[in-house]
């Protein structure tokens, strides 16, 4: 989701730390996981994550301009509008092709930015509307029907708009676990103290992020997922490089971390230079270093058949995985964008999600 930059006006770059608490010294919390001493599969190998903005389906952008714009006509048109293309993007058939994808390649932990629940119900206007569409709980069916124990390790809430009777929109993101391999120490899930915050009556637009403390293979790992805010303009810029800072600064002393998540900035931009003076490394440019890795962003109403991105928003950045003169070991490889991936549709062929989702395999020291 892609938010506006001229509705903010966002302080110059400072590191402010929201929460300075060191996640690895934080008490044992399991969100409802059961714990056990060892649950990893007992054999040695690389550690597998996959990231993905699963999308919510629609050009949410349009919808708040419009409730930002001091017009009230055009609220409505723009909030149907966007119903028709949430029925366009289906994201049930999206989650059957992305539950797919989690099966082909049994990641260990998975970092989903955007699961929204989605409750529209207009009948009191006298409009034939209502939609009700919870991603996580629909993703996690899939997964169930393909027999894929995956879990739920941690989820914030961030998002959460009502800017009209009937309408309520809630974003999230989660971390989702292989429950047969890896074993959840502790888990912690947080919003970010400098966020845009309220542009419209109803909408206050807030970012967070989550992460645990996993055994896998017997060993300890912290993994993060975040998306941070988006649009451009040097204010925004700035807002980004606070987020980054924050988290950065909250997971200083973890000695072996996987940060992923839609980031929402260029390598080279403030965001990027807060995590790489922290010691991160770009996965995809330590591996891949011959190749953009472009990742966003198909049509809002998925139609279009190629993938034309131009962005390389989403990453996964790692830290204590050096070894032999290297950066990293392993592999990261780009979903979601091939031809094949499309997923037949009454209404057009569509894509698993507007970004591509990111795969990857590392080896640890």
């Amino acid at each position: 989701m892609k938010i506006l930059h001229r509705l903010v006006a966002v302080p110059a770059l400072l590191l402010i730390v929201g929460c300075s608490d060191d996640l690895v010294n934080r008490p044992t919390v399991a969100n409802g996981l059961e714990l056990r001493r060892d649950h990893t599969d007992g054999a040695k190998g690389p550690i597998s994550a996959l990231s993905w903005n699963i999308y919510v389906g629609a050009d949410v952008d349009a919808v708040i301009s419009a409730l930002v714009s001091p017009d009230p006509t055009d609220d409505l048109p723009a909030l149907l509008e966007a119903i028709q293309t949430l029925h366009e993007t289906d994201f049930p058939a999206r989650a059957e092709a992305i539950a797919d994808e989690i099966g082909r390649r049994r990641p260990h932990v998975i970092g989903l930015q955007e699961v929204w629940n989605i409750d529209i119900d207009l009948t009191a206007l006298g409009l034939p509307v209502d939609v009700d569409i919870d991603f996580l709980p629909t993703l996690e069916s899939a997964l169930a029907a393909r027999g894929l124990n995956y879990s739920v390790a941690a989820n914030v809430q961030n998002t959460d708009a009502n800017p009209l009777p009937g309408l309520r929109v809630i974003d999230h993101d989660v971390i989702l676990i292989d429950r047969e391999r890896v074993t959840i120490t502790s888990s912690v899930a947080q919003n970010f103290a400098a966020n845009i915050g309220t542009v419209a009556p109803g909408v206050n637009l807030i970012r967070g992020w989550v992460a645990v403390e996993a055994m896998i293979h017997g060993q300890s790992y912290t993994i993060v997922n975040t998306h941070l805010e988006s649009g451009a303009g040097e204010a925004l810029s700035g807002l980004r490089a606070l987020q980054a800072g924050e988290l950065a600064a909250t997971i200083a002393r973890a000695p072996r971390v996987i940060l992923m998540g839609d980031l929402n900035d260029s390598p080279g931009s403030a965001m990027y230079r807060v995590l790489t003076a922290a010691d991160f490394v770009d996965v995809w440019k330590a591996l891949r270093p011959r190749s953009a890795g472009l990742t966003c962003c198909h049509a809002a109403d998925l139609s279009n058949r190629r993938a034309a991105f131009t962005q390389r928003i989403d990453y996964v950045f790692s830290r204590g995985f050096d070894m032999k003169k290297k950066d990293v070991a392993g592999r990261i490889t780009i979903v979601g964008d091939q031809p094949r991936d499309r997923i037949t549709h009454p209404v057009h062929d569509i894509w698993p999600s507007d970004h591509a989702g990111l795969a990857v395999s590392l080896r640890a020291p």
